[in-house]
């Protein structure tokens, strides 16, 4: 089966802050569903703030990964998640993924994830994959320590 994709772009902003320790703050800012093509321009320059697009990225689903998105589409606020890295004085989009499970193994590796909010048009189409593709996993259920005898008990 082939991983399905979704083309979109990413905001990043880089705000100015008064600050003796840091001068500026990198952010992504927002996601479009659209491929969008070329290389990463600024779309938007004030004193305060700059804004990046970078265009060409996609979401890749998994279905390994269907109870991570899942635990997205089911929350009240669903997002996307972007790993970026800093290269040379600008932040760079490098992943994204709509998966809690995945975005917390990135950030369990030290990775800078950030989220924004879900478009419309990703929500739906993740909401389908998610439908077909998602089965809870059974609960266990667990023996109370006092129905067990006590050479079964677990020892602390």
């Amino acid at each position: 089966m082939n991983n399905p994709t979704f083309p979109v772009s990413i905001v990043m902003q880089r705000r100015a802050l008064q600050s003796r320790w840091q001068s500026e703050v990198w952010e992504p800012l927002a996601v479009m569903p659209e491929a969008g093509e070329g290389v990463p321009r600024i779309v938007a320059e004030t004193a305060e703030a700059t804004r990046w697009l970078y265009p060409g990225l996609e979401i890749m689903l998994r279905v390994a990964d269907a109870d991570g998105y899942f635990l997205n589409v089911s929350t009240s606020e669903p997002c996307v998640f972007v790993l970026w890295r800093m290269e040379g004085e600008r932040a760079v989009p490098c992943h994204l993924t709509l998966s809690y499970s995945e975005a917390s193994s990135w950030m369990d590796g030290g990775e800078q994830v950030d989220r924004v909010p879900m478009p419309r048009e990703i929500y739906d189409w993740v909401s389908g994959f998610v439908q077909q593709h998602y089965r809870p996993q059974p609960k266990k259920k667990i023996r109370p320590q006092s129905f067990k005898s006590p050479k079964d008990r677990a020892r602390i």
